[in-house]
C-alpha cells in the first residue's frame, strides 16, 4: 500500500500544482479582466466586452452602441454624421431621384390631410384622386385630428414598396359619402429643378433645389427647352439649395466653361491634392458663350458653393445675392453590416483660385457652429455689405485678376440685401401661422370650378387682381386669431396680395405658375434681370 502511495504521490502533487496555477490565473484574470483584451482591442471594444460579461444586469449592447455612435461622431466636425438603419433610406432617397409612393402633394389643414396637387401620370391620378380631396382613412385607420401629426408619420403611411397597395378613404366636397380608393404604389420622381421659364424674349430662369442623381439631366433638359423657346441668357437660382452630389455640380459647371479650366479640387489627410482629386472642364459644354447670373443666399451650401465658386473664379458669370453658407467639407458615406452608415468628412473643397469654402469651426462644438447664421444676421450681414468681415490674409485672384476672399462661403459679386420693405408684425403673424397658405388652399377648393377655366398664370393673375382677396383674407385671418391692424395691413398689402396670388396659382397650375408670380416682388431676381438686360452677365476685367 505504501509502495502504491509512493508511486502516485508525485503525480498527485504535479496535478495539484497545475490546478493551483490555473485557479490562480483565473482569479488574477477576474481581478484584472481586459488585460489580455487590451492588447487586441481598443478601449471601446473592451468596455463593451466587460459590460456584456460582468455587468450586474442583462444589457442590450446594440442599443448602447446605437446611442454612443452619434456622440462619437459628434466630437468631429459639424457635418460628419451617423445615420441609423431605420433612417438611411429616407435620408438617401431625396437625392436618389425617385421613391415609391402614391404621387400626391399634401398639406395638413384643420387637422385633416388635404391633397394639394396630384403628380401627373402618378398612381393617384390614375386612381382618380383630385386636388382638394381630404384623406380621412389610410388602410382603415382614421387619420384626422391629432393622429395626423407629425407630417412624417403620414408620409410613412403613404409611401411603401413599389407595387404594394394602400387603401384610402376620401372625403370630396361633391360627394355625400366617403369615397374608397385602392392605390398601387409606384416610382415617384424627385425633381431637383423646381421650375424653368422664360422671363422675357431672351432671358431664361431655372431654380435648382438640390444636386441629386438626376439633377444634371433635368438641368440640361430645362436649358434645352429654354433655348428652343428663344432664351440665350440664363439666371441659375441656387438660393436655399443646401447641396448634394458634387459630380452633378461639376457636370453642370462644365456646360459653361471652355476647355481645361479648373472647376474644383479636394484635399485631405488621406486624399492629398492630385490629378485624381481635380476636376477640369472638357470643352464640350453647350452654353460656353451665354451670359449667366447665379443667385445665392445664406442657405446656399456645399455643391451650390462649388458651382458658384467655379463660375466666379473663372470669371464666367456674375454672382448675385448674399454670402453663402460656407460648407466645404467632403463626406463619404460608409455603410455598416446592420444597414446603418456614417457620413465621414474625408477632405475639403477648394475653388479654382485656392479658396477653402468651409467656414471656421471647432471640433465637437456644433452648437456654436449652428449659431453662425444667427450671428451673421445680428451683425447686420444680411442688410449691408459693409457688415461682412473680409480677411485680407485670405484674398485670392480670379482668372482675370479680380480679388475674391476665402474664410468661408462665396461672396457675391453684387450684394443684394434682404428686402424689409412691407414687413410688419401683422405680416409676420399671418406668415408664421401659415394663414396665407391655408386661406389660399381653402379659396382654391371653394372656387375651383370657376378658377379651372384659366390655363396659364397670366390670365389667372389678371382675374385674381380684380377680386377683393385681401378683404376676404383679413376676415379669415381674424377667424384664426390674428386681429386686423389696418395700418400694418396697408403697409404689407403688396406682399400679402402677391403671396395670395402665387399660392392660389400653385394650387391650380403648379410651380410653373407659382414662381413667375412670386418673383414679381423678388428684389434679387429683379436685379439679375436688370444685369442681363444691360448685357453685364460677364464680370468686367479690372484695370491693372
Amino acid at each position: 500500500m505504501k509502495k502504491k502511495t509512493a508511486i502516485w504521490l508525485p503525480f498527485i502533487i504535479a496535478i495539484s500544482i497545475v490546478l493551483g496555477i490555473c485557479i490562480g490565473r483565473f482569479y488574477h484574470q477576474a481581478s484584472t479582466i481586459g488585460s489580455r483584451i487590451f492588447a487586441k482591442q481598443n478601449k471601446i471594444e473592451t468596455l463593451l466586452s466587460i459590460i456584456q460579461s460582468q455587468y450586474v444586469d442583462t444589457v442590450n449592447i446594440n442599443k448602447l452602441v446605437e446611442n454612443a455612435m452619434p456622440k462619437i461622431i459628434g466630437e468631429l466636425d459639424p457635418h460628419s454624421a451617423y445615420i441609423p438603419a431605420k433612417d438611411l433610406l429616407s435620408v438617401n432617397e431625396e437625392l436618389e431621384g425617385s421613391f415609391s409612393g402614391i404621387g400626391i402633394q399634401f398639406s395638413i389643414l384643420n387637422d385633416t390631410i388635404t391633397v394639394v396637387s396630384v403628380i401627373p401620370g402618378g398612381p393617384s391620378e390614375k386612381a382618380g384622386i383630385l386636388p382638394g380631396d381630404r384623406i380621412v382613412t389610410i388602410n382603415d385607420t382614421v387619420f384626422v385630428g391629432k393622429s395626423v401629426e407629425p407630417m412624417d408619420k403620414v408620409m410613412k403611411k403613404l409611401r411603401g414598396l413599389k407595387d404594394s397597395k394602400v387603401d384610402l378613404g376620401i372625403k370630396r366636397s361633391s360627394a355625400k359619402k366617403l369615397l374608397n380608393f385602392t392605390i398601387t404604389r409606384g416610382d415617384i420622381p424627385v425633381n431637383s429643378v423646381d421650375v424653368s421659364f422664360k422671363i422675357n424674349d431672351k432671358t431664361g430662369y431655372l431654380k435648382i433645389s438640390k444636386f441629386g442623381r438626376n439633377t444634371y439631366n433635368e438641368f440640361m433638359n430645362a436649358l434645352a427647352k429654354l433655348r428652343k423657346e428663344g432664351a440665350d441668357r440664363y439666371i441659375i437660382d441656387l438660393r436655399g439649395n443646401t447641396g448634394g452630389y458634387m459630380d452633378a455640380a461639376i457636370k453642370m459647371v462644365n456646360e459653361f466653361l471652355p476647355k481645361d479650366q479648373l472647376i474644383v479640387y479636394t484635399e485631405g489627410k488621406a486624399f492629398p491634392r492630385s490629378e485624381g482629386n481635380e476636376a477640369y472642364s472638357d470643352g464640350t459644354g453647350a452654353f460656353q458663350n451665354n451670359q449667366m447670373v447665379v443667385l445665392m443666399d445664406e442657405w446656399s451650401a456645399s455643391a451650390s458653393e462649388i458651382f458658384a465658386g467655379a463660375i466666379q473664379d473663372n470669371d464666367r458669370g456674375t454672382i448675385v445675392g448674399r454670402r453663402s453658407f460656407g460648407k466645404g467639407l467632403v463626406q463619404q458615406q460608409i455603410p455598416f453590416s446592420d444597414g446603418s452608415a456614417i457620413r465621414l468628412t474625408i477632405a475639403r473643397y477648394y475653388t479654382p483660385s485656392g479658396r477653402s469654402i468651409q467656414k471656421e469651426y471647432k471640433m465637437g462644438d456644433i452648437e456654436d457652429y449652428n449659431q453662425d447664421l444667427m450671428n451673421r444676421f445680428l451683425h447686420g450681414e444680411f442688410d449691408t455689405k459693409d457688415s461682412i468681415k473680409l480677411n485680407d490674409s485670405l484674398s485670392y485672384e480670379t482668372r482675370n485678376g479680380r480679388i475674391v476672399y476665402g474664410g468661408g462661403g462665396i461672396m457675391p459679386d453684387i450684394f443684394v440685401p434682404r428686402d424689409t420693405i412691407g414687413i410688419t408684425s401683422y405680416l409676420n403673424n399671418v406668415v408664421n401661422n401659415g394663414i396665407i397658405y391655408q386661406f389660399a388652399l381653402e379659396y382654391t377648393n371653394k372656387h375651383r370650378k370657376e378658377l379651372s377655366q384659366f390655363k396659364d398664370y397670366g390670365s389667372l393673375l389678371q382675374y385674381l387682381k380684380r377680386k377683393p382677396l385681401l378683404d376676404e383674407f383679413v376676415i379669415y385671418a381674424a377667424s384664426k386669431g390674428v386681429k386686423p391692424r389696418p395700418v400694418y395691413i396697408n403697409i404689407s398689402r403688396k406682399i400679402i396680395n402677391n403671396q395670395l396670388h402665387a399660392y392660389i396659382a400653385r394650387n391650380l397650375l403648379g410651380d410653373e405658375a407659382f414662381y413667375p408670380i412670386l418673383m414679381l416682388e423678388d428684389k434679387t431676381f429683379l436685379k439679375a434681370v436688370d444685369i442681363l438686360d444691360e448685357n453685364k452677365g460677364f464680370p468686367e476685367i479690372p484695370d491693372k
